[in-house]
């Protein structure tokens, strides 16, 4: 059972209102489910007391309001429940945008509208893209578009800009026809300075998405969190609180730096003592009834603790599991 406050935007039914605002953590549909191992007999027995919670809940990080609620059932006639949360975003430097034409990429600056370039007539753009980005990838069909766009927006009518179809002649018509230059360039001034821009600039209206890969879903940072049960090391992904994946490049630079000791300490973040029968070189075991530690071959109590990867211990286990034997040579600094 959670707290009463984490359950009061519910409604009777046990899921959550519409328009309700939700954050990490929070409850969006109330429900228990029955212990693991247990009989559907023994349930029936134990009743409510036995009885886990299981709500579905909004992933950390994540917030928003709820849209619309759907409730259906699944083939088999189990109930279904979806719930839609909605979040206003608006754009940041890191978030990727893109034009229909496969022209990707991700807002570097944002500039307030008086620092940026203007046109005689005192018109400023939305976007500013760095003409390398066309000759490579030959893209000819978006500077049809934001050039088609411009006659289109300018004549107040629609305009086809498909490839291989429109006349271009009809288009250059329509903007000499608008009082620009049949290319679509204009004389632009610096925003900041006033002074005018030696090149011409191509400025045009042309379509640009918004795509899912926000800066703020991707942000993520972690001192301590959870570790992986089998390898002892932190867990991977933003979604499970994961560490931040320390490889073989990043590697090179401490190596670069001569920061050894630093080295050391980030590649061992599973580190763990084993203790090690000096004799045979094999784990110690714990004796419970004579309650001190013993070699499981030798019998013999001269055992040393040895620092090491907790992954390097799983592979040592992995060769047992092999029928091969590995042999520490520990002695004592």
């Amino acid at each position: 059972y959670k707290s009463e406050e984490e359950y009061s935007q519910l409604g009777s039914d046990g899921i959550i209102n519409p328009e309700s605002f939700v954050d990490g953590g929070g409850v969006l549909v109330a429900k228990t489910s029955p212990l693991r191992f247990l009989g559907v007999q023994k349930e029936i027995r134990m009743g409510m007391n036995n009885r886990r919670e299981n709500s579905l809940t909004v992933k950390k990080g994540e917030e928003g309001t709820v849209e619309k609620i759907i409730l259906t059932e699944e083939g088999e006639g189990n109930k279904l429940i979806k719930v839609c949360v909605r979040e206003y975003k608006t754009p940041e430097i890191g978030d990727k945008i893109a034009s229909r034409h496969g022209q990707k990429g991700v807002i570097g600056l944002i500039v307030p509208e008086e620092d940026m370039p203007f046109t005689a007539n005192g018109l400023t753009p939305d976007i500013i893209i760095n003409p390398h980005a066309i000759p490579s990838r030959m893209t000819v069909g978006q500077l049809l578009e934001i050039v088609a766009g411009k006659a289109g927006a300018m004549a107040g009518k629609t305009v086809d800009a498909t490839a291989f179809k429109t006349n271009e002649k009809d288009i250059r018509a329509l903007l000499l026809k608008s009082g620009f230059k049949d290319d679509g360039k204009e004389t632009m001034y610096n925003g900041i300075t006033g002074e005018q821009i030696e090149s011409q600039i191509l400025i045009g209206v042309g379509y640009y998405q918004r795509l899912y890969h926000v800066v703020s879903h991707k942000m993520h940072a972690r001192s301590r969190g959870p570790v992986a049960l089998l390898t002892k090391q932190p867990t991977e992904g933003r979604s499970k609180e994961g560490g931040l994946r320390f490889g073989e490049m990043e590697k090179d630079c401490l190596i670069a730096h001569g920061a050894a000791i630093t080295l050391k300490e980030r590649f061992g973040s599973d580190k763990t003592t084993v203790k090690i029968c000096k004799t045979c070189g094999i784990t110690a075991t714990k004796d419970r009834v004579k309650g001190k530690d013993m070699c499981p071959l030798c019998k013999g109590t001269d055992i040393i603790d040895v620092d090491m990867n907790y992954a390097f211990k799983l592979l040592l286990d992995e060769l047992k599991s092999m029928y091969i034997y590995p042999q520490i040579v520990a002695q004592e600094d």
